[in-house]
């Protein structure tokens, strides 16, 4: 059937990993028909997890898009990774969501997740709601899960749904606001006599919070009149909106139970898009400003997410101006290109439904947009704003990626590109200084996947090692040495004679060179020939093969020859003062110091510092962060050396809370004590390659 706005809702699933996101999309599409069987993760079967690397993973790597239709309304629920590494499509998704839902085990209660999933949607002021799964599972308990959400979360979490318990067993669930009870098979039941002390007590609180959204039904509320149903649906949106409420479902996706009652409070109260955030809009200057959807404007699409498969590329988009018809040639606001739009469907997990016309604020996808990129928008020529791109957390983990097979090298690249396209939240580029490839992602679960999609995608096989430290090397006495380089072979020989003084400077990284000679002892013509000797020496280092930096040379003696001298013999002496004056020059290593800037919840704050004390890093502050309450911001300066496995260990130490930025400050003298174990390391590389 034909959609409007009005009967559209853009839901974002959100949640820890194996809370039941997957499997409560396979439930609302069993409970409409829309699967003739629930499809199980561990079977490979469910419509949300569809790539051959989620199968074989059991796990959410992208985000899905499944519609359900219900009561003459579509519900795009779009579900999310619960795995942090795969965040990048979080950040997607809640761009064209109108809000989100968060999934929380009536087991296990509230976790990293559950606590991500609410600050996502807090950063992006969209309305959140909970839904308390695995009503089914031993040592469920609901009203345990509840009162730990509202603990953390505060007063606006409210319960629109609870369950009827017959022992440990959820046999029913009832709907606050209609004080109903209902079956698993979504049929009414009779209401039980406890369930009424619970619905009061809910709705003296539902009712507060809802008089809190206008004055008019302050007023009411405080003269304890009741409010008539208009009002409190009104009331219940508003408050939905502007977060005020935050109503927590319950069910089981395995039985049904719950997952009709979802539905319908989705459809009666979650904003539709035309009632959800604007979106925002950027000028030439750069200028930020509200775009609000308009059924009636100029057609406009925002890609939000891209995926590859074998037969091309599948963008995903939602219409944010005026509808959309296959028959349409769109521009691309970044690249100015015209794109026929011919390939348009209704996405639902793998399968994908052929469509000639998209109404304003439903989410589709096109095939075959070979230009098309996330973030893109797409509209009619000179009728068309660009929307903000989307801006991911920087990577931090960092990996070196090698070709298994010598000479794939350009396939690793030309695949990342694809790759890239599909995933823009991780970075890659060449290292100029250690020349590797260097790949940047979240974790180790993301850079895994993308090793396999190359290879699966791609066929070319890569390994990742951990990435080279650009360490340099400089000296820190004064030494004076002659080089003299003198060949005698038939016709003409070589001789070139050079005294020169190597000292520690602090004016520049790049040697200086200076020439004290006088009286042309070493000819003009040949003291270039002498920095150029010079200059090839300096990139590497006589401990570990690293650059020299901080150098001065001073040419100030030397002798030549009138026939012998030549360009390359004085080269070849510079070289000679350089490799024997340097070892007795005081060489050292340096290594690159960051700045590291760790978020962490205060109760971390012991594990992390001691932690830092172990890289030998310095502690320079601590604050409260303002905008988590509850959380430090450590200051320190650390060792890029010490650093390539904190993505992980902070994982660990903080069950994932934690996150942190490191930005390149200086260089700095390794202790003494660690300089042998790189030197012997750097001298291993060098007999490898």
């Amino acid at each position: 059937m034909g959609y409007t706005a009005n009967d559209i809702r853009n839901i974002c699933l959100l949640g820890h990993g194996g809370d039941g996101k997957s499997a409560l999309c396979e439930s609302m599409l069993f409970t409409t028909k829309a699967i003739t069987r629930l499809g199980k993760r561990a079977d490979g079967t469910t419509v949300s997890d569809f790539d051959d690397e989620e199968k074989k993973r059991q796990y959410s790597i992208s985000s899905s898009v499944i519609p359900v239709e219900y009561n003459k309304c579509k519900i795009n629920v779009i579900d999310n990774p619960g795995y942090f590494d795969f965040a990048g499509e979080v950040v997607q998704s809640l761009r064209v969501a109108d809000a989100g839902l968060i999934c929380v085990t009536a087991k296990s209660g509230i976790g990293v997740g559950t606590e991500k999933g609410w600050k996502y949607l807090a950063k992006a002021k969209l309305p959140a709601m909970f839904y308390v799964s695995k009503l089914d599972e031993e040592h469920a308990n609901f009203f345990a899960v509840l009162d730990s959400l509202r603990n953390t979360f505060g007063a606006s979490v409210i319960p629109f749904t609870f369950p009827i318990l017959h022992g440990e067993q959820a046999v029913g669930v009832v709907d606050l606001i209609e004080k109903k009870a209902y079956d698993a098979a979504g049929k009414p039941i009779a209401l039980p006599a406890d369930a009424e002390e619970k619905i009061e007590e809910y709705m003296a609180e539902l009712n507060e919070q809802v008089a809190e959204t206008d004055e008019a039904l302050m007023e009411k509320f405080f003269m304890e009149e009741p409010f008539t149903p208009e009002e409190l649906l009104t009331g219940i949106k508003a408050g939905i909106r502007d977060r005020s409420v935050t109503p927590v479902f319950c069910g089981c996706a395995m039985t049904g139970l719950g997952t009709t009652n979802l539905m319908a409070d989705l459809v009666k109260y979650a904003p539709n898009p035309l009632e959800g955030r604007p979106m925002t809009k950027v000028d030439e200057e750069g200028k930020e400003s509200e775009f609000k959807l308009d059924p009636k404007g100029s057609p406009m699409v925002f890609v939000f997410n891209t995926m590859a498969d074998q037969y091309g590329k599948n963008s995903y988009f939602k219409v944010i101006s005026g509808d959309v018809e296959d028959t349409m040639t769109l521009v691309n606001v970044r690249t100015g290109d015209s794109e026929k739009l011919g390939n348009m469907f209704f996405p639902r997990g793998k399968d994908n439904t052929k469509t000639s016309k998209i109404c304003c604020g439903d989410i589709g996808v096109f095939t075959k947009l070979a230009s098309v990129k996330t973030g893109d928008t797409l509209g009619l020529a000179d009728k068309t704003v660009t929307v903000k791109p989307m801006k991911y957390d920087e990577p931090m983990y960092k990996m070196a990626i090698y070709a298994k097979v010598k000479g794939t090298e350009d396939k690793i690249a030309s695949g990342l590109v694809k790759l890239n396209e599909e995933d823009a939240s991780f970075t890659y580029g060449n290292d100029p200084e250690t020349k590797e490839l260097i790949i940047a992602g979240a974790g180790d679960m993301q850079l895994s996947v993308l090793m396999a999609k190359l290879q699966s995608k791609y066929k070319v096989e890569a390994v990742l090692k951990p990435a080279k430290i650009a360490y340099r090397e400089t000296i820190k006495k004064k030494v004076e040495v002659h080089g003299r380089h003198k060949k005698q072979s038939g016709g003409h020989g070589q001789f070139g004679d050079v005294y020169i003084r190597f000292e520690p400077q602090s004016e520049s990284e790049e040697m200086i060179f200076a020439d004290e000679t006088v009286g042309g002892c070493v000819p003009k013509n040949f003291i270039p020939s002498v920095e150029k000797g010079l200059r090839n020496c300096v990139g590497k280092g006589v401990l570990a093969g690293y650059p020299v930096v901080f150098l001065k040379s001073t040419l100030y003696f030397g002798s030549y020859h009138p026939v012998d001298s030549s360009d390359m013999a004085f080269q070849t002496a510079a070289g000679i003062a350089y490799k024997e004056g340097l070892p007795t020059a005081g060489p050292t290593l340096l290594e690159p110091i960051g700045e590291l800037k760790v978020l962490i919840p205060d109760a971390n704050m012991g594990d992390i510092i001691g932690d830092l004390n172990k890289r030998r890093g310095r502690v320079m502050g601590m604050n409260p962060d303002p905008e988590n309450p509850g959380y430090q911001v450590v200051e320190a300066e650390v060792p890029f050396g010490e650093m390539s496995s904190y993505t992980i260990d902070l994982r660990a130490m903080t069950q994932g809370r934690g996150s942190y930025t490191l930005k390149f400050v200086r260089y700095e003298e390794v202790p003494q004590m660690n300089q042998a174990k790189i030197i012997e390391e750097a001298k291993k590389d060098a007999e490898e390659e």
